[in-house]
This record gives C-alpha cells, structure tokens and sequence, in this order.
C-alpha cells in the first residue's frame, strides 16, 4: 500500500445568503482581496486570498441553523486566522459596528461573526 501525508489548509468555504453583503465584510472591513480565478460553478460566490490560502464564499441554501449559534465564535465551528495587530483590528470592528468577544483562554484573540453567523477567531501574531 503506497504512503501519503495530508499537508496545509489549502482553502475553507463558508456559506453566505448574498455574496456581496459577504464581500463588504471580509474585503471591505478585513482586507483580503478577492481571487479573480474562480470558474463559474453555477451560483454566486467569491474567493478571498488569505495569505497562502484561500476563503470561499458560496452562495447557496445553508443547511445550518444561522440562529441560535453562541454569541462567543469559541463554542463553535470556526476558522482562525492570524492577524498582526489585533488592536488596529478591533479599532476597524468598532467602527464599523461589529460585535466579537475576546478569547477566554488568555491569548491576545479576538472571535467575530461575518453577517452570515459564520465565525472567525483572529489571534495575534506579529511579523
């Protein structure tokens, strides 16, 4: 039996109601700029770089309840992401008006819903 070994996250897909209400939070407020590679794949969506890897968005009927989920992105599927300055981060969230929670394990970490409920854990980590 021949051998293999998984390597890197190449991308995560999040599930959004309107891609470009999706857009005006992760390209608008966090910056990533949209990947202009994407095929059509027959419905709406957008690819954001981040980094070496990439976050689809895919505008499609959400089997997941969007309400109900933890007001804290920590008691709940997420995607952590790392973030230079989280401070400079949480001066953007606010003012834009966007809620998050700080993390409850100490690190400097910050959990943050896009508009579609779907969570982001943002963690410090200069350079």
């Amino acid at each position: 039996m021949s051998e293999f070994r998984l390597g890197k996250i190449l991308h995560a897909s999040v599930i959004v109601q309107d891609t470009q209400r999706a857009l005006a939070f992760y390209r608008d407020v966090l910056g990533l700029q949209v990947a202009h590679n994407r095929p059509d794949l027959g419905y709406p969506g957008a690819w954001l770089i981040l980094g070496e890897q990439e976050i689809h968005l895919l505008e499609l009927p959400n089997p997941d309840p969007v309400s109900g989920r933890p007001s804290h992105g920590g008691r709940d599927r997420h995607i952590a992401v790392a973030v230079n300055n989280l401070s400079a981060l949480r001066e953007r969230l606010d003012a834009h008006g966007l809620h998050y929670t700080v993390s409850k394990s100490g690190r400097a970490a910050m959990f943050v819903r896009d508009p579609d409920g779907n969570a982001l854990e943002l963690i410090e980590q200069p350079g």
